[in-house]
């Protein structure tokens, strides 16, 4: 772990004061200065400004939906691309009505979409999660558009249980991915131009929960979950039931 630019007073601040049921997926719309994010069991989209004074109150904004969401994205064009359970969406506008550009390549019943993100060059990526979280049967997809009429979906990499901490280095060559279950962090060569993996390898695996362990006792820092990188290549991933981020150093 390394610290470029180290934080002179760390502080959380609470941004809302309804609870989601699962937030997941937040972004930040540089144009719009505001956050978006998803609640996937309570399927609803979520956005609000940000104000300068992060200790105001601020309102949220909700589009409900009819089933879960995993993740979304603006699209250049204006209106949003969004992985529902069924498949991926398109709206128009915030709130509008929603058309399907690719259906689920899985069982519904068993796997869903849940974090994912647009890569600098602006196609939409997924990643799938099984619900009974007992096989590595989660998928990473991107959305190919080369085909207007007809998009479809193409597997990159396999092997998750419930996938996370997508994100690309600063560079545009290195794919990072995460399998929360199995506290790992994977991460590939990536050819931007081709939108091609290789060289697949383990950038961090964190220790698994020891057995017995619950929440408030030592002795286990969580695992890897959402993730971005910053300008200076630094993968930074919030650790789920470890209560911190963690920066880890290309």
């Amino acid at each position: 772990m390394t610290a470029a630019t180290p934080f002179l007073r760390p502080e959380w601040h609470r941004m809302t004061t309804q609870a989601d049921v699962l937030g997941e997926s937040p972004f930040w719309h540089p144009h719009e200065q505001r956050l978006y994010w998803v609640d996937i069991p309570g399927k609803r989209l979520r956005r609000m400004a940000v104000k300068a004074d992060l200790s105001q109150s601020h309102a949220v904004e909700d589009w409900p939906l009819q089933e879960e969401p995993g993740c979304f994205a603006p699209a250049q064009q204006g209106g949003w691309v969004m992985a529902l359970r069924s498949g991926v969406y398109r709206a128009d506008q915030w709130g509008g009505e929603l058309s399907l550009l690719a259906a689920a390549p899985y069982d519904t019943a068993k796997l869903r979409f849940n974090d994912g993100k647009c890569d600098p060059q602006g196609r939409f990526w997924a990643g799938t999660m099984y619900e009974p979280r007992d096989q590595a049967l989660g998928v990473l997809y991107v959305l190919d558009t080369s085909d207007s009429l007809k998009p479809t979906l193409q597997a990159k990499a396999h092997g998750a249980t419930i996938a996370n901490g997508l994100a690309w280095s600063p560079d545009q060559r290195t794919l990072y991915w995460t399998d929360t279950t199995r506290h790992c962090i994977r991460a590939w060569d990536w050819d931007a131009q081709a939108n091609r993996l290789s060289n697949e390898r383990v950038f961090h695996q964190f220790a698994t929960k020891p057995a017995g362990w619950q929440p408030g006792m030592p002795g286990y820092g969580g695992r890897p979950d959402g993730a971005a990188v910053d300008v200076d290549g630094n993968y930074w991933v919030a650790m789920y039931e470890g209560a911190r981020v963690l920066q880890l150093s290309p």
